[in-house]
């Protein structure tokens, strides 16, 4: 914990900078619902935010290095806090992509500088359970942003001006207390190939948290409202699914730094994909079913990303904690681009089940590759890995070899 003491006044403005912006995340979804907006156009604001964000991961480290990490997270924070407040002068779609893409810069921005500095200030030994940490402060702040919802109600100002004020006080905590500001990054250009590099694991897992948790969180409103729940089981839903986050966070982060990171990643990924198809196939409209299914898929499926940034870092060389950071981000907002707007034309088809059946979809393919590169970091021949991948779910001696430390694996 000493080593986590320095970081608390960076904890605590990640806490205001997240509540606000998980506010406006669940907030917009509702209010455009309430404007008229079809879920095809509340996906397509959804994309703005993501788009926006992949473009501020690629700029974030040159901003970084011109005027490094406390000066970058206040320019930011502003730009953010006036993007917010704009959006109750004018109720249009348009109007509300183009300011969902200034945030999603600045959030990414933020993001990043957040995160490059607390993984420069950790190591490999505890470097999962500070992010963990993080994490729980990240997904408690969004759950008690949500209860703002319904306690303030969907119509009029109020909730945008809440969400301005909150990225705006972000910044106290930083400028007042915080000296633990690491040096400003080299000048690395930001180079997707050597990002892959460095982890194509945790690369393809950034993605695959795009791809599904930015879509329950830009669309589990939608589906909520589609099974007919009220304002209040709405805000409850959505909070019970990060609520799981927080309850497993860290426990898995423990886990996957005195383990093989990757097989707490398999089995992250295995729990959250069982619980989508418990939502989609038996769930039903039943309020109390939804609340327990959504616990499930958020307890697993929400520290994804820790577990795969921190598997990221494990193998970043000293300096590249900034790039990696901004790049892990840039390849969850690229399966974030996606995944809202493919999802939302899925539910205008197939109803509000169909939002799950595409989670469980892309979390079984991730699975596969999963255990596929667990086989080839631990340089096992490609024609062999084949042979074995053929055979990996009728072997049941498999699971017991993967749940041994790496050190004692000496064939899987």
């Amino acid at each position: 914990m000493s080593q986590i003491r320095p970081l608390i006044p960076l904890l605590i403005t990640a806490g205001i900078l997240i509540g606000g912006n998980g506010l406006q995340g669940t907030y917009i979804s509702l209010r455009a619902l309430q404007e008229g907006f079809s879920t095809s156009l509340i996906g397509l604001v959804g994309t703005g935010y993501n788009i926006g964000f992949a473009i501020g991961c690629i700029y974030v480290t040159r901003i970084l290095r011109s005027i490094g990490h406390i000066r970058t997270f206040s320019a930011m924070a502003a730009i953010a806090s006036a993007a917010a407040i704009a959006m109750v002068l004018f109720i249009d779609p348009w109007f509300w992509f183009l300011m969902r893409l200034v945030a999603g810069i600045c959030f990414a921005s933020l993001f990043a500088t957040v995160e490059s500095w607390l993984n420069a200030r950790v190591t490999n030994a505890n470097r999962a359970r500070t992010l963990s940490i993080y994490r729980v402060v990240d997904l408690g702040s969004v759950t008690a942003a949500q209860y703002l919802i319904p306690t303030v109600g969907i119509d009029g100002f109020q909730l945008f001006a809440i969400a301005a004020m909150a990225l705006s006080l972000s910044l106290v905590p930083i400028s007042l207390a915080d000296r633990s500001s690491p040096d400003a990054p080299e000048a690395i250009k930001f180079d997707i190939k050597a990002l892959w590099n460095i982890s194509p694991l945790a690369t393809i897992g950034c993605i695959v948290v795009g791809l599904t948790n930015s879509t329950f969180r830009s669309l589990g409103p939608i589906y909520a409202d589609g099974i007919g729940l009220s304002i209040t089981a709405i805000a409850t839903f959505m909070s019970v699914g990060i609520i799981g986050g927080v309850v497993l966070q860290y426990p898995l982060g423990l886990y996957s730094d005195r383990f093989d990171r990757r097989v707490i990643i398999l089995l992250a990924t295995l729990g959250s994909l069982l619980a989508g198809l418990y939502l989609a196939l038996f769930a039903g409209s039943d309020e109390w079913a939804n609340f327990i299914g959504i616990f499930i898929f958020g307890a697993f499926a929400m520290p994804l990303y820790s577990l795969c940034s921190a598997h990221a870092n494990d193998h970043a060389a000293e300096g590249q904690h900034a790039l990696v950071s901004a790049g892990m981000l840039f390849f969850w907002s690229l399966g974030a681009i996606i995944g809202p707007l493919f999802a939302s034309f899925m539910l205008d088809i197939f109803g509000p089940q169909a939002l799950f059946i595409y989670t469980a979809a892309v979390l079984a393919a991730f699975m596969l590759y999963t255990v596929q590169r667990m086989m080839a970091r631990d340089g096992v021949p490609a024609g062999e890995r084949r042979m074995r991948f053929r055979n990996l779910l009728r072997t049941s001696s498999f699971f017991n070899k993967l749940a041994a430390a790496p050190e004692d694996r000496k064939d899987v």
